[in-house]
């Protein structure tokens, strides 16, 4: 009998046959079949990444289909974001460079490092010229994006918006779907959350960039939760940076001529962050502040909810939102427009002192805080969505 290929054998004792089924299908044609399926797993388990390369590259059609798909090009979708550099979005970069792992297809991360519109609107029509093959823009102005987005699609380029989505009453584009949080929704909630402890007196909300339509929304719905609640509580919305550096000396100082604040709200990481580290230096807790929330999930916000500086944060899920619009850019494609994209909201969910836990010590690329593609195992009870 001929020398049969490591791979083979290998392939054959998983299966456990007896020695007569094992040496019919090592002859002939049995022989045959298996050498070849062994090259074609040696093939693909080959590669610098440890078989992890999608199947293609450039614009080149690929070899075999994503799974069970059929072979397509290796296509390439450009995220056009308003704070590139900013870790908020780290598990988004690696929630489509998954997608596109697992499809075969590529992605491009650009627009401005410093929410600069103009910026991203020079990035998105870059990525038209280039005829990219498919767009993922954060809308966070409702007039600046109209055009360039008609562009694109009148030249049959699917276009998404995700993380922010225009203003609420005019989403400024004509996006085929939104893949991010429902951000009025969410800061309504936030405010809603804060009304459990407070009844009366005084609450800031701080925002990195007023007027920017990933986070405005949220200042108004958490102000427009106070104001229905009718509770003799007055509500100031204050301006920070979008350098947290910057947005910490004006929380800092806002924090001292205000002694005696009643609460204290952020709808952006770095003014959340901001504020955890303020009430812990002023001891504010002790000086009457019934509540200080805001949003995401850098690990200075997980510290101050474990040391009880926080009551809570609201996680909206970004991995998802860099996962799904390259998946259902690629539906799109692959059934040439049947696979509509859908309107996702990627979810609220609440981490306080009770949950922390997990988020501090899992170390996940769905968090951002490892770049290790690893299963996490979990066990109990899972909790009931509220």
């Amino acid at each position: 009998m001929k020398d049969i290929h490591p791979k083979v054998e290998e392939a054959l004792d998983t299966l456990n046959l007896n020695r007569v089924a094992r040496r019919r299908l090592l002859t002939g044609a049995g022989l045959v079949s298996a050498s070849a399926a062994a090259t074609a797993l040696l093939s693909a388990c080959s590669g610098d990444s440890g078989g992890k390369q999608p199947a293609a590259s450039g614009g080149t059609a690929a070899a075999a289909g994503a799974g069970d798909f059929p072979s397509t090009p290796k296509w390439k979708f450009v995220f056009v974001c308003h704070v590139t550099t900013n870790p908020f979005f780290t598990p988004t970069q690696y929630g489509a460079q998954d997608a596109c792992a697992l499809l075969g297809t590529d992605f491009q991360w650009t627009g401005s490092k410093d929410s600069i519109v103009a910026e991203m609107v020079n990035a998105t029509n870059t990525a038209i010229s280039a005829k990219a093959d498919g767009l993922a823009v954060a809308v966070v102005d409702k007039a600046a994006f109209e055009e360039p987005v008609n562009r694109a699609l009148d030249a049959g380029i699917p276009v998404v918006s995700y993380n922010a989505d225009g203003a609420r009453e005019d989403k400024g584009t004509s996006r085929l779907s939104y893949i991010g949080q429902g951000l009025y929704e969410s800061g309504y909630a936030l405010g809603r959350r804060a009304l459990q402890q407070v009844d009366s007196g005084d609450v800031v909300g701080f925002i990195a960039t007023p007027g920017a339509l990933n986070i405005q929304p949220r200042i108004d719905g958490a102000a427009q939760a106070i104001k229905d609640s009718g509770k003799a509580i007055t509500f100031e919305s204050v301006g920070t940076n979008a350098d947290v550096t910057r947005g910490l000396s004006i929380i800092d100082a806002y924090a001292q001529g205000h002694p005696d604040l009643a609460g204290m709200l952020a709808v952006d990481a770095g003014s959340t962050q901001s504020i955890g580290q303020v009430v812990k230096k002023y001891n504010m807790r002790s000086k009457g502040l019934k509540v200080a929330g805001g949003f995401d999930l850098v690990p200075e916000t997980l510290t101050a909810i474990k040391n009880g500086d926080l009551d809570y944060t609201i996680d909206q899920q970004p991995y998802l939102q860099g996962f799904l619009p390259v998946l259902y850019l690629y539906l799109y494609k692959l059934s040439g427009g049947l696979l509509f994209p859908s309107e996702t909201n990627t979810g609220l969910l609440f981490v306080t002192k009770d949950n922390v836990g997990p988020y501090q010590t899992t170390k996940t690329r769905f968090e951002g805080s490892d770049t290790a593609q690893k299963l996490i195992e979990r066990s109990g009870a899972i909790a009931r969505a509220s």
